[in-house]
């Protein structure tokens, strides 16, 4: 009937954590979840940030109260700056995981590439 050979150990399960340990290492399983967590809650500031101007907008429509553009854009830069900061330690602290640090950072990175 069928003239293919069937192969089954050639199936491997890549997110198996044996095969993660064995092949990736645990720095870079802990980049990569640091990131992941990073990116969502990075998502949700946002959504809660936007949700929050969109409110002193529609309070100022309303003459509830009064924003210059200027504060708000100080507000976004302060945010901002905040973003890069926590972004900055998170990197920093993982690359003291290892001696080279590289898998921890590479991991953070790939975290924040599927979060």
């Amino acid at each position: 009937m069928n003239d293919y050979p069937v192969n089954n150990t050639m199936s491997t399960d890549f997110l198996s954590s044996g095969f993660l340990m064995g092949n990736v290492g645990a720095p870079f399983i802990i980049g990569l979840a640091v990131g992941y967590f990073a990116k969502k809650m990075l998502r949700v500031a946002l959504f809660l940030g936007g949700a929050a101007i969109v409110l002193l907008f529609v309070t100022e429509y309303y003459g509830i109260t009064e924003m210059t553009d200027e504060k708000l854009q100080s507000a976004a830069n302060a945010a901002t700056g905040m973003a890069k900061q926590s972004g900055g330690f998170l990197v920093e602290r993982l690359s003291h995981i290892t001696s080279k640090g590289i898998s921890g950072v590479g991991g953070f990175f790939a975290g924040l590439k599927i979060g």
